[in-house]
């Protein structure tokens, strides 16, 4: 959706829990020397300034990753996301947040490549213009599935897909769907991680029974709730990811019942961890 601008929603729970696992997912990837591709559909902004009109007018931040700034009792798993977020604060207190474009290329080395696309023209103008000196990471003004698919299998041919779409659209839950159905189909060995809303109505149970019953090995699922499943609004965060680096199963869950305890409301369920298909 052209409308969506993720500003309003900059550094929420669901950032937290997204970014945190995405930041470990790459942890992972810079474990061995060789280098790693890194594909995103939908990268929005690279750099969100919390003071602005957008972020103040919803306040979601406050209930996200301003709990988190200045905690000393961090899990150790927290640290690789906790680290992006402080490298683009240079003051004591928490103004802006990095997008998953800027988490990705913060994390990166100088041999790894980075592929982002965005639809929407003020947003693609923003991330354009924050990478334009980083010759490793390419900015594309398309459509998101059919830009990542366009340069699959990627070269290197290790790394991640990172599907990040506003669900908006509810067509967009079968999208996803077919879309990662595809591109598994040319690269069956790339990571894909993606992000859904937990939502009263339920649509991403449709794409999750659709994607685990179609054949793909390895996926693994992470949900995180802060509020009752009752509420009237996102009550949590999905993350589905396919062919995970090893043991990054354990680093979730070794995280996620200190995020519940510091973002979570009494009424919210607790964290939900589960390998929906095995190896």
């Amino acid at each position: 959706m052209l409308s969506y601008q993720h500003g309003f929603h900059a550094g929420n729970f669901a950032d937290v829990h997204k970014h945190t696992i995405l930041a470990l997912m790459i942890e992972a990837l810079n474990a061995k020397e060789k280098p790693w591709s890194y594909l995103e559909t939908h990268g929005g902004c690279a750099l969100y300034d919390l003071s602005d009109e957008q972020a103040q007018k919803t306040g979601e931040f406050l209930e996200g990753v301003n709990r988190l700034w200045g905690a000393e009792d961090i899990p150790e798993a927290l640290q690789p996301y906790m680290e992006q977020v402080k490298a683009v604060n240079a003051e004591a207190s928490l103004r802006f947040y990095p997008g998953s474009p800027s988490i990705a290329a913060m994390m990166a080395r100088a041999s790894d490549r980075l592929v982002v696309m965005e639809l929407h023209p003020a947003e693609y103008q923003k991330v354009k213009q924050h990478f334009k000196r980083q010759p490793q990471m390419a900015v594309h003004h398309r459509d998101g599935y059919e830009g990542v698919m366009s340069m699959v299998p990627p070269k290197p041919n290790r790394g991640l897909v990172l599907v990040d779409p506003s669900y908006e659209v509810k067509t967009e839950y079968k999208q996803v769907a077919k879309f990662v159905k595809q591109l598994l189909g040319r690269w069956p060995n790339g990571s894909v991680a993606i992000w859904y809303p937990l939502l009263k109505a339920g649509h991403q149970q449709e794409m999750l029974d659709s994607i685990v019953s179609c054949g793909i090995r390895k996926v693994y699922q992470s949900e995180f709730f802060i509020k009752g499943s009752d509420s009237e609004r996102m009550y949590g965060s999905g993350m589905l990811l396919i062919n995970p680096p090893w043991q990054l199963d354990k680093k979730i869950d070794s995280v996620m019942p200190w995020l519940y305890q510091n973002l979570a409301a009494k009424e919210a369920g607790e964290p939900q961890s589960q390998w929906l298909v095995p190896e």
